[in-house]
C-alpha cells in the first residue's frame, strides 16, 4: 500500500510539473515581450556583435606626416609605414600645428614627425629620432600605428648595422642584427583580432542577460494577471513548491538549450572565431550555468515589484558584469570587493571557462572550480527561489481567502438588508 502510495505521488508529482512546464511554456509564445527576449534577442544580438567585430583589427589607419628632414631616409621610413596594411598615410603637413589640427578634426588618428637632423644625425653615425603622436580615444588605432613605426624602425636598424658592419656573408648579418633569435607564435588567439578576444564573454553575457530579462518579465506578466492563484491548489503541502519551481525551470531550461547550441557552437563557426571546446564539456558547462542563470532570475523577478524594473536592472549591470568577469580588463586587477559581487552572478564562473575552453582548449576537469562554482549557485539560487516562491504562494492564498471572506460577508450583509426590507 505504501509503495501504491508513493507512485501514485509520485505521478502526480510529474503531472503537476507538467502542468505548470505546459502553462509557463503557452505563456511565454503568448508573451511578445518575453518572446523578444527569448527568441529574437538571442538570435540577433550574437550577429550583431560577431559583424560589428568582424574585421578582427583595424587597417589603414589614416596618419599625418611632417617630414622636415625630407631626406632619402626619411622618404624610406615613410614608404615602408605606408605600405603596412594597418596603416595609410593620409597628409603630408608643414608643421606640427597643421597636423595636429588634423588629429583634433579625427581626421587622422596619428602623426609622424621627422626632424630636419633626421638623416644628418643617422649619416654622422649619432643617434636620430622619429616622433610619434597617437590618438588615444581608441586603443586599436594606436596600436596600428605605434606597432608599425615600432617594426619600420626595427627593419631600418638593422639595415644601418649591416652596412656599419662590414660582414663578409649573410650569416654575420644575421648574427650581428639578431644575437639573440625568437619567433612570435600568438597562441589561443590565433588572429590578433579583438572579436576573438572579446566576443566569447559577450555571447555568454548574452545569454545570461536575455534569460533573466525573459524570466522577469513573465513573473511581472504573472504577478499583474494574477496567475499565482491557479497554482495555489498545487501548492498545499510543501512538495507542491519543487513542481512549481521545477515545471517552470524546465520550460526555460528546454528553450535555451536550443539556443545555446546556436550562440555557443554556430555564432563561432560562422565568424570563424576560435573553437576548440570539445562537445561533451560543452554541455557540462552549459548546463549548470543555464540552470544556475534561471534559478537566479526566477528569484530575482520574485524580489522585483514591476517587470519594467526587471529590464532597468539587467541592462544596467551587463557592461560591469563583462568587466568583472576578467576578460575585457585583467581579474588581477579588479578590486577585491568588486570580485566578490562578481562571484554571485553565473555569468562570471561561465565566461572564464569558457574562454579557457573554447579558445584554449581546456577540458571540463580543468576548469573544475569554475564548474564547481556553478553547481553551487545552482544548489543555492534554486533554494532561494523556493523561498521566495513559497513566500508568494502563501501571501496570494492569503489576498484569496481574505478576498472570499470578504465577498461572503458582503452577501450576508446583502442578504439582511432584503430580508429587513
Amino acid at each position: 500500500m505504501k509503495q501504491g502510495t508513493l507512485l501514485q505521488r509520485i505521478n502526480e508529482g510529474i503531472h503537476d510539473m507538467c502542468y505548470i512546464w505546459a502553462k509557463e511554456m503557452k505563456s511565454v509564445v503568448q508573451d511578445e515581450g518575453v518572446l523578444i527576449f527569448f527568441i529574437i534577442v538571442p538570435i540577433l544580438y550574437p550577429l550583431i556583435y560577431s559583424w560589428a567585430y568582424n574585421n578582427e583589427t583595424v587597417r589603414e589607419v589614416p596618419t599625418a606626416i611632417v617630414d622636415n628632414s625630407n631626406s632619402s631616409l626619411s622618404r624610406t621610413f615613410i614608404r615602408n609605414f605606408d605600405a603596412s596594411p594597418n596603416t595609410k598615410v593620409t597628409y603630408r603637413c608643414n608643421d606640427l600645428k597643421e597636423a595636429r589640427d588634423l588629429m583634433e578634426k579625427q581626421v587622422v588618428h596619428g602623426i609622424l614627425y621627422f626632424p630636419e637632423d633626421f638623416a644628418t644625425r643617422l649619416n654622422r653615425m649619432e643617434q636620430s629620432t622619429v616622433s610619434v603622436y597617437c590618438d588615444m580615444a581608441l586603443m586599436l588605432n594606436y596600436k596600428a600605428i605605434f606597432q608599425t613605426a615600432t617594426s619600420v624602425q626595427g627593419e631600418m636598424n638593422k639595415d644601418i648595422q649591416i652596412s656599419m658592419a662590414g660582414n663578409y656573408t649573410d650569416r654575420e648579418d644575421q648574427i650581428a642584427t639578431q644575437p639573440l633569435a625568437f619567433e612570435e607564435v600568438p597562441l589561443f588567439n590565433t588572429t590578433g583580432g579583438y572579436g576573438n578576444f572579446i566576443i566569447p564573454g559577450v555571447l555568454i553575457l548574452i545569454l545570461q542577460q536575455t534569460l533573466l530579462l525573459g524570466i522577469g518579465l513573465a513573473a511581472g506578466t504573472a504577478r499583474e494577471n494574477n496567475r499565482y492563484r491557479d497554482l495555489v491548489p498545487i501548492s498545499k503541502h510543501y512538495n507542491g513548491l519543487f513542481r512549481i519551481v521545477f515545471g517552470k525551470a524546465l520550460c526555460y531550461f528546454m528553450l535555451y538549450m536550443v539556443i545555446s547550441a546556436y550562440v555557443l557552437q554556430v555564432i563561432p563557426h560562422l565568424f570563424h572565431y576560435t573553437a576548440l571546446a570539445r562537445g561533451n564539456d560543452l554541455i557540462g558547462l552549459v548546463v549548470p550555468f543555464l540552470l544556475a542563470c534561471i534559478f537566479f532570475g526566477m528569484f530575482v523577478s520574485c524580489i522585483v515589484r514591476y517587470r519594467e524594473n526587471v529590464i532597468l536592472l539587467v541592462v544596467f549591470t551587463s557592461l560591469p558584469l563583462l568587466f568583472m568577469a576578467g576578460t575585457s580588463w585583467p581579474q588581477s586587477n579588479i578590486p577585491g570587493v568588486w570580485q566578490g559581487v562578481s562571484w554571485l552572478f553565473p555569468s562570471t564562473w561561465a565566461v572564464r571557462g569558457f574562454i579557457r575552453m573554447n579558445s584554449m582548449g581546456a577540458t571540463l576537469h580543468e576548469i573544475q572550480f569554475e564548474y564547481q562554482m556553478l553547481w553551487l549557485q545552482v544548489i543555492v539560487y534554486f533554494l532561494a527561489a523556493c523561498l521566495v516562491y513559497r513566500y508568494q504562494i502563501i501571501s496570494t492564498r492569503q489576498r484569496v481567502v481574505s478576498r472570499v471572506k470578504y465577498m461572503q460577508e458582503q452577501a450576508k450583509r446583502a442578504k439582511k438588508m432584503e430580508n429587513g426590507k
